[in-house]
């Protein structure tokens, strides 16, 4: 494993963070914020091309391990309400659950989803909203789990998730086992999932997958089942939405938080 130092105007971090979690990296972490620039921290597994990271987005690549990214999560994640039932907490932390929300705990493993950026928390509003009892929910790019860990935590009769990292399975496997909840996960993308299967898919990865997978989501869902899609800032919605339109989907939904987006499509 490796980590680059990157200085970032603060108009332009978060497509630098997009273009990054595109690229590759598994964790990012904030060391400094200026009024102009803020300089982030960015971990790379061992396997991936440090030469052409580097050699496009800049910085200098340094050793790194285990220990400095879960350092630096302990450091950066608080637990956070998420619409109306959530409660996202590091497992490092004992405040007490808010009345009435379910205590989701995350740890520092190497994988996208703890619940602090902006597409974690809009998929999870949408699962709080969508999820019905006995549903079937479909979690393509799930990283630490938590999409489809919430999703079974909030009636959900099946969930399956997969990924095409190793060792994002292996960190989703290990959060499934200690939530107590039983997911099915494998190493694969969309294409591995059946026909109509259903009734929920969600994927926040990057708006190139989003958009080429764009008929999977349509063959993946029942009629009537609905994606929830992100992973993209609103700069790409209209590419995005051509895809989802043109694969036989319909746009029922936009959502945002800062410029970061979620839809939600439906399978007519």
């Amino acid at each position: 494993m490796f980590s680059i130092d990157l200085d970032c105007r603060q108009d332009l971090k978060e497509i630098a963070i997009a273009d990054l979690w595109e690229a590759g990296c598994t964790g990012i972490v904030e060391l400094e914020d200026w009024d102009d620039i803020a300089r982030i921290r960015v971990f790379f597994d061992s396997h991936a091309d440090q030469a052409a990271i580097v050699s496009r987005f800049g910085g200098e690549a340094t050793p790194a391990d285990t220990r400095d990214w879960v350092a630096f999560a302990r450091e950066y994640l608080q637990p956070m309400e998420i619409g109306d039932k959530i409660f996202v907490i590091p497992e490092w932390r004992d405040e007490p659950t808010p009345v009435g929300r379910m205590r989701v705990v995350i740890n520092a493993g190497l994988a996208f989803g703890t619940g602090a950026h902006e597409t974690t928390r809009l998929c999870l509003e949408a699962i709080e909203r969508l999820v019905r009892p006995g549903f079937v929910v479909v979690d393509i790019g799930t990283g630490s789990g938590i999409l489809s860990e919430v999703a079974v935590r909030l009636g959900a009769g099946r969930a399956f998730a997969s990924d095409t990292d190793p060792d994002a399975v292996a960190v989703a496997k290990e959060n499934f086992e200690r939530a107590g909840v039983v997911v099915p996960v494998f190493t694969g993308s969309a294409d591995a999932v059946g026909e109509g299967c259903a009734d929920i898919v969600v994927a926040n990865i990057s708006p190139a997958w989003v958009a080429e997978l764009a008929s999977d989501w349509f063959r993946i869902l029942k009629p009537g089942g609905r994606a929830i899609l992100s992973g993209f800032e609103a700069v790409d919605v209209p590419t995005v939405t051509a895809a989802l339109r043109k694969a036989g989907l319909e746009i029922v939904g936009e959502f945002g938080e800062r410029d970061w987006r979620m839809i939600e499509a439906l399978r007519a």
